[in-house]
């Protein structure tokens, strides 16, 4: 269902006039006069994006962006991160906790009031990953503070949809890395990160079996009240295929979406994949393998029945800088059961 557009209020007519004045950020024709001499121009869901200045006030939405940041090691550029409830495992178990621990957190909710409270001049976010018609927090609405708006590849619009994803999932995490080393000026950090991302998802991938004999693999999220899985545009897809399965739902062309319990059992999953979140009596791994077994579609099914469950942070299955350490672990999962 396609939520209407919110009208922004009055005070967009100010900022807009500061944005036109070189304070903020300009996604029309990079070319423009009006752009400063030394604005940093890339391109971003497809458009063209120009960063007036290097960002000294970058605001971030959820984990996987935010550890984007982290890898890129610019935490000094940050006035802060928000998240959400439920993921403390991420935190816990991220390779930058201390970033974490050292950068100052905005809370669980991006709303106006948090992103302009922080007086930002950059925000990292995505459509459902922060950027809401239902909230007003859209790119538009960024813009007209006077802040550069970065959106997530992976959660990139399709044209004339609300589906998401319009690349290959690891595509998208290198597009985004090469693009804020190209606006934050870290180009060479961003490079060799990519060289060595690429060169571990080839190292997972040598030891994946010949495509008719891959295990079918289904991403279980959650059920509300059915599954919210992954399609062929977000991270699982590929870590999924990289790591020698078949994503289940690799003919939906979408990115994080819902699915019918009769779906996912048609497919006879081998392995399920569980996405872990860690807090919540109903949100844990154990609780999570409990409502498979307990769903009678799914009871039948050769990964229920033989208990191939297998669990990773929400991070590591999000567009992050994880996702090439999730393809081996998962490969290695895979091998380790002769899949």
């Amino acid at each position: 269902m396609t939520v209407p557009r919110l009208i922004r209020p009055a005070l967009t007519l100010l900022a807009a006039t500061v944005v036109l004045a070189g304070c903020g950020a300009d996604v029309d024709d990079p070319a423009r006069p009006s752009d400063p001499a030394d604005a940093v121009r890339v391109t971003n869901c497809g458009a063209p994006l120009s960063v007036p200045a290097t960002p000294r006030r970058a605001v971030t939405n959820d984990t996987g962006i935010t550890e984007m940041m982290f890898a890129l090691g610019l935490t000094g550029h940050m006035a802060g991160y928000t998240t959400y409830e439920g993921k403390e495992r991420d935190v816990a178990t991220s390779p930058w906790r201390a970033d974490f621990t050292s950068t100052r957190s905005l809370g669980t909710a991006f709303t106006r009031e948090v992103i302009q409270a922080a007086d930002p001049d950059f925000v990292f976010a995505g459509w459902n990953y922060g950027f809401k018609e239902s909230t007003g927090v859209t790119p538009d609405w960024i813009r007209g503070i006077g802040a550069t708006p970065y959106q997530l590849t992976e959660a990139c619009r399709q044209p004339g949809s609300t589906r998401r994803g319009i690349t290959r999932p690891l595509d998208a995490l290198y597009d985004d890395l090469t693009n804020l080393g190209t606006i934050f000026g870290v180009r060479d950090r961003a490079a060799a990160l990519i060289r060595d991302y690429r060169a571990e998802v080839a190292r997972a991938a040598a030891g994946a079996p010949p495509g008719d004999r891959r295990a079918r693999v289904f991403l279980f999220d959650s059920a509300d009240p059915t599954p919210f899985t992954s399609g062929r545009t977000a991270g699982p897809d590929e870590i999924i295929e990289k790591a020698g399965g078949v994503n289940t739902f690799h003919g939906l062309d979408d990115s994080w979406t819902s699915v019918s319990w009769e779906a996912a059992a048609q497919a006879d999953p081998q392995v399920i994949v569980i996405v872990d979140y860690g807090t919540g009596p109903s949100n844990t791994v154990q609780a999570k393998i409990d409502a498979l077994r307990a769903q009678p579609l799914m009871a039948g099914t050769t990964a229920v029945r033989e208990g191939n469950f297998v669990s990773f942070p929400y991070a590591a299955l999000v567009e992050s800088p994880r996702n090439p350490a999730t393809i081996t672990a998962l490969a290695a999962y895979l091998r380790g059961k002769g899949l």
